[in-house]
């Protein structure tokens, strides 16, 4: 056949038929002939005993999350056949089983009767690896996480990402539930794939409670950190815990201006997170220092600009006499760079207001305006225009307007001349 050799659709149809008549003549052809009608009968037959079967099995869901007991215990009683198919079975996308339901629930009846009448398997997993005894400490059910114990439930069970039942009850504020995984054997300083443990976990969540607990059952709880460096007190800064962060600062011995692997302390997570509270107890107990840099060098006066934290960057600047221009980063970027680049207008005025340097230049000989042009932020670029920014070119010979590509910013320039003095030497 030669290279050039092309199928047509005439090529093809007369392919299918000599295919088809070959089929048509064989013996296997004959055989699924007579198989087929055999087939298709008892398929039929089978579908609607299969959808109701479904619908059944739904009815028991339905009737575990509501509660009722007596009609969810009927139902079994009435079908041995159900029983057998719900055993074991996984329900959903998230592969449930009736345990899961009923420990999520916090249905003691229904769990109780599960297990010791249609004895299913306490330890039977979902799609993410979660086991009953994880579903009824995440939802704080003490009843239920108790009855699984004494069952024999394994205390330390992981799921997905290696989380134990007490690191899922230490996101609630149940107590006693942490409590009674602890007393029964959980250990609190295993860590989940991030590097969290319990203590951490409870530190993100806010409760100062759970916090004192675990400090006086783990007293070495609270010296961890995550895979990336953060310490609990990074977390409840960042998470606006104040409470927790007092107890932290009170009981345990962390340095002051700790730093994860981005070089951010706890001050810094307090500032970019809006929590001044947090910052001055920070700086009042811990001796905080409020200009380190993080690891690219950026303060917390650029990292509160960045955030559009405007209360944050008052704070820094007029409590605590933060320089308004001061630079980040190899760029030399100010915190009107960084509002102009993230098209924050109103912490573009904030700095303003507290005579932050219009005119500035990075590294690069660029302006606000490159920024805001940059990124395209109309209503920043107004803003700069409106200050008496004037566009200028940068050190690549490159003006701001030449970035604007939206018809919205494109319109602010109309009627502008950019300056063609000579291009800005690099810096």
């Amino acid at each position: 056949m030669p290279d050039s050799f092309e199928e047509t659709p005439l090529l093809r149809c007369i392919t299918f038929q000599v295919a088809f008549e070959q089929l048509r003549n064989s013996a296997y052809c004959t055989l699924f002939l007579k198989i087929l009608p055999l087939f298709l009968s008892g398929f039929l037959e089978a579908a609607p005993f299969a959808m109701a079967e479904g619908e059944t099995q739904r009815q028991l869901l339905k009737l575990i999350q509501e509660g009722r007991f007596d009609l969810f215990k009927g139902e079994l009683q009435r079908d041995e056949d159900l029983v057998q198919a719900v055993r074991r079975k996984h329900f959903g996308k998230s592969g449930d089983t009736l345990l899961h339901y009923a420990a999520r629930h916090g249905h003691l009846d229904m769990l109780a009767h599960l297990v010791d009448t249609l004895e299913m398997d306490i330890e039977m997993c979902n799609n993410d690896y979660k086991r009953p005894l994880h579903e009824a400490a995440s939802m704080g059910h003490g009843d239920c996480v108790l009855y699984l114990l004494a069952k024999g439930a394994k205390v330390d069970c992981l799921k997905k990402a290696d989380w134990t039942p007490l690191m899922m009850a230490c996101t609630r504020t149940n107590l006693d539930v942490i409590k009674d995984l602890i007393e029964h054997g959980a250990n609190p300083l295993l860590k989940n794939k991030d590097g969290w443990n319990c203590f951490h976990i409870a530190s993100r969540e806010g409760h100062p409670q759970v916090i004192q607990y675990l400090l006086a059952v783990a007293p070495s709880s609270w010296d961890t950190e995550s895979k990336i460096k953060r310490t609990p007190l990074h977390t409840a800064a960042m998470h606006g815990c104040f409470d927790v962060v007092k107890v932290l600062l009170e009981r345990c011995q962390y340095k002051p201006d700790s730093r994860d692997n981005c070089g951010i302390t706890p001050f810094m997570d307090a500032i970019q997170n809006g929590h001044i509270d947090i910052a001055r107890l920070l700086l009042e107990k811990h001796k905080a220092c409020h200009m380190a840099g993080d690891a690219l060098g950026a303060q917390p006066l650029h990292l509160a600009a960045v955030t559009a934290q405007d209360e944050a960057i008052w704070f820094l600047v007029s409590e605590l006499g933060v320089g308004v221009n001061e630079r980040a980063t190899s760029l030399r970027l100010t915190a009107l760079h960084y509002a102009a680049k993230e098209g924050h207008a109103s912490t573009i005025r904030t700095l303003l207001s507290l005579d932050a340097d219009l005119q500035a230049r990075d590294g690069k000989s660029r302006s606000a305006l490159h920024m805001a042009c940059s990124g395209q932020h109309a209503t920043c670029v107004s803003i700069l225009l409106q200050a008496g920014l004037q566009d200028s070119r940068d050190c690549t010979g490159t003006s701001a307007q030449q970035l604007a590509k939206k018809p919205e910013v494109l319109r602010l320039f109309e009627g502008i001349d950019v300056s063609m003095g000579e291009w800005p030497a690099r810096k």
